[in-house]
């Protein structure tokens, strides 16, 4: 019953929102779309719309209007500006289901866990809320702690909310044709991982363990540090850092700090992590990033919210760097070409058709001054036109996009002259150069003498082994072989004197035929 009185306020909002017009709009059924929104104003655009609809849904729905927002390769450009100015304002929920959620986690009394824990929150969102801690770690020194808690009773609100989804994408999708282009049941499918990946803290964990092992090296970004002993599914203890939000330039200005470097190191840390590790941070909004002003590590960037990482394989990652360096070179036929060499389009495509097309999308970029063209949409141009060529675009790329747009945008927010073109083409280029290159080959050779070293002694052996494996096998093959021999020369022998009989009988018939003739 809980669930049709949810489908019942899910359709009030959607009515009262003009969303079905929205939906029905792509069909046949637009007639039938204005006659059910008779009545309402509907002066507000679309997209507004569609945002202030996903609010008053609730938390899920503004996840997943977040998750949306990235498919900017599926949706029109107005819809994904305005759900981009969607953020987590949810309300804290109360500091005792807080408390009661890590002593469950623990088995220990909130005391026994910290040293000292603010009851207030710092940070709320949709998933999980933040406080402030104080923990002593097992050599005794006490840490300064952030405290994530996972909002309570979500897994069974998002299992109800996922399945209406999945049920309203169907429904969409059979009578619209704008919802199948979207690919509305996909992209529920998509939000589906990214939320239930988002529920599980310890891999938000993992993830940030990973990143600052990664990082490390760089000195351009922190990364907390995360305390295992503390580390459950619903909870998560990490080291607190201290900085100034990105976004409050200002301060930032008035501390000191060089805004565009920092717009450079920012550019700098997403290249790295995308094209040296093919390991990053997907969600690099300006919530999620601070600036540091303590001394030692004054104007780094501090990375937070793990929960969506993208991860890029080899492949990708040299497709990626040639696509960019062609499109540099304006050598539209090698773009064209490694699309069709990913398979990501159908076999019998011509290359003379998509080059055509990257052409149209990437040519009118070119007459414009560098700092003004979007590397992000540039990216957003080409999947929205190999949509035309049946392009399925790999969700990993989708996730490199958004950032890519995020990190452009925030990086233009601190120098308005940032030319990302410039510092992006010597990277590229000399990741490129590191993959065919000398020392590329010799990181293989470094990173296979473990192995290398574990066959060698057992080579002479393996060797013998399969020579004399090979030689029984051989030795059966070639008796087997000469008794066919034997048999085939057997049937010829046969053969041959029956013909040789046949010819003698035939000549000595003729000759007696004749001598009785004559």
């Amino acid at each position: 019953m809980t669930r049709y009185f949810r489908a019942a306020f899910i359709l009030w909002v959607i009515l009262r929102y003009g969303l079905d017009e929205l939906a029905l709009s792509g069909f046949r059924l637009r007639g039938l779309a204005r006659v059910i929104t008779f009545g309402r104003k509907l002066d507000a655009p679309r997209g507004q719309r569609l945002r202030q609809a996903l609010e008053h849904l609730g938390p899920i729905f503004v996840k997943f209007g977040q998750v949306l927002s990235t498919r900017r390769d599926l949706l029109p450009a107005d819809i994904a500006d305005e759900l981009a100015m969607l953020q987590d304002r949810v309300p804290p929920f109360p500091s005792e289901v807080a408390v009661a959620t890590i002593e469950r986690a623990f088995r220990r009394p909130l005391a026994e866990v910290f040293e000292s824990f603010e009851q207030e929150p710092v940070a709320s969102a949709s998933i999980a809320q933040v406080h402030f801690a104080v923990i002593r770690t097992r050599d005794g020194t006490l840490r300064e702690v952030a405290v994530k808690v996972l909002r309570p009773g979500m897994l069974p609100v998002i299992e109800k909310d996922l399945d209406l989804m999945r049920m309203m994408a169907g429904w969409v999708e059979n009578i619209s044709l704008d919802a199948r282009r979207l690919k509305t049941r996909e992209v529920v499918a998509e939000f589906d991982k990214y939320l239930h990946d988002e529920l599980d803290l310890v891999r938000e964990a993992a993830n940030a363990a990973q990143l600052r092992r990664n990082m490390q090296g760089l000195h351009l970004v922190l990364i907390p540090e995360m305390y295992w002993d503390f580390v459950h599914p619903e909870v998560i203890v990490m080291e607190r850092m201290t900085g100034v939000p990105i976004s409050q330039t200002e301060r930032l200005v008035a501390a000191g700090v060089d805004l565009r470097q920092l717009a450079r190191d920012g550019v700098t840390i997403f290249f790295t992590q995308v094209f040296r590790d093919g390991f990053f941070h997907a969600d690099m909004h300006p919530g999620n990033i601070q600036v540091s002003l303590e001394q030692g590590t004054f104007g780094r960037y501090i990375s937070l919210d793990f929960g969506i990482i993208g991860t890029l394989t080899e492949h990708d990652k040299e497709y990626l760097a040639q696509n960019f360096t062609a499109f540099f070179r304006r050598d539209y036929k090698r773009v064209a070409e490694l699309h069709i060499e990913s398979g990501w389009v159908p076999p019998g495509t011509r290359v003379d058709e998509l080059e055509a097309a990257v052409r149209t999308v990437c040519e009118p970029y070119f007459d414009r001054p560098l700092r003004e063209i979007s590397l992000g949409m540039v990216l957003m141009r080409l999947f929205q036109m190999s949509r035309r060529f049946q392009v399925d675009i790999q969700p990993q790329l989708v996730l490199l996009q958004k950032t890519l747009l995020n990190i452009e945008g925030l990086g233009r927010q601190l120098d308005p002259e940032l030319d990302l073109w410039s510092t992006a083409k010597p990277f590229l280029e000399r990741w490129m150069l590191d993959q065919v290159g000398p020392q590329k080959l010799f990181e293989e050779l470094r990173d296979q003498a473990p192995r290398f070293a574990k066959i060698l002694p057992e080579l002479p052996r393996l060797v013998h082994s399969y020579l004399q494996h090979h030689e029984k096998d051989n030795n059966a093959d070639l008796r087997a072989l000469l008794a066919e021999q034997r048999r085939t020369n057997r049937l010829l022998q046969i053969l041959v004197w029956g013909v040789t009989a046949t010819a003698i009988g035939v000549v000595v018939l003729q000759f007696l035929v004749r001598g009785h003739l004559f």
